[in-house]
């Protein structure tokens, strides 16, 4: 009954992720969903400005903390360990769904591309990064917290952690960060509300990158470091980035 328990709650973590993540895509590029990044009720700037740092803290936050390795060994005395995977990609798609739901509007303008042609090639790119950021997860593991109820519901053993660098990471270490900052910043309109997002989740994937590499090195040791001096963290072939 547990491993039956464990596989249902991973099966609604995945799909509010996949339901968050797409809504994600239309958040940012304002299309399709009822409350995008630049509508919704106004609010005087510098409480659009609060709430809005508030929600992207509190992300920034449940979304680093519990990704780290101590954390996870500590919260598993609490939660069988099948859950935990799971556990984290919900509450990260519940806080996510809580920024989109209460964020506040800036429609202020700071750039517009009047051109249709470029706004439309700026449009597109924004569609690639969303297209890096899919492609990445499906080369490692696409089905978070899926993978390991599955292997928990019928009694397979969880394989050793291994170090693959399939494709797109070849060429950057951090290609899923990558497709969310060319999708983020690739904006035809770019708002005040829109620039903060971008920047401040810009900021926050560096400091998340900074400390997903010392828990790799810690996992994998010279080979990680190997790997960091032979591959560019963001930008193909950058010696800086």
């Amino acid at each position: 009954m547990l491993k039956f328990t464990a596989f249902l709650f991973g099966a609604v973590a995945y799909f509010t992720f996949l339901f968050t993540i797409l809504y994600a895509i239309g958040f940012v590029s304002d299309l399709v969903v009822p409350k995008a990044i630049d509508t919704g009720a106004n609010s005087p700037v510098f409480e659009a400005i609060a709430v809005n740092l508030a929600l992207l803290s509190l992300f920034a936050i449940q979304h680093g903390v519990m990704a780290r390795r101590g954390l996870k060994q500590w919260w598993t005395q609490f939660i069988p360990k099948p859950f935990e995977r799971s556990t984290y990609v919900l509450f990260a798609s519940l806080t996510l769904l809580l920024l989109f739901w209460q964020w506040r509007p800036i429609p202020t303008v700071v750039r517009h591309i009047e051109e249709p042609e470029m706004a439309a090639t700026i449009a597109i790119l924004s569609f690639v990064g969303w297209v890096i950021v899919f492609t990445s997860t499906f080369l490692t593991n696409h089905l978070f917290g899926l993978h390991q109820v599955t292997n928990h519901l019928t009694g397979r053993q969880m394989p050793p952690s291994t170090f693959p660098t399939p494709l797109l990471y070849n060429f950057a270490r951090h290609p899923i960060y990558l497709g969310f900052i060319i999708a983020f910043w690739a904006a035809p309109t770019m708002s005040v509300g829109h620039l903060l997002f971008a920047a401040v989740t810009t900021a926050y994937i560096f400091v998340g990158i900074l400390l997903e590499e010392g828990d790799l090195i810690g996992m994998f040791g010279d080979e990680y470091r190997r790997y960091k001096q032979r591959v560019s963290m963001l930008f193909p072939w950058s010696k800086l980035i």
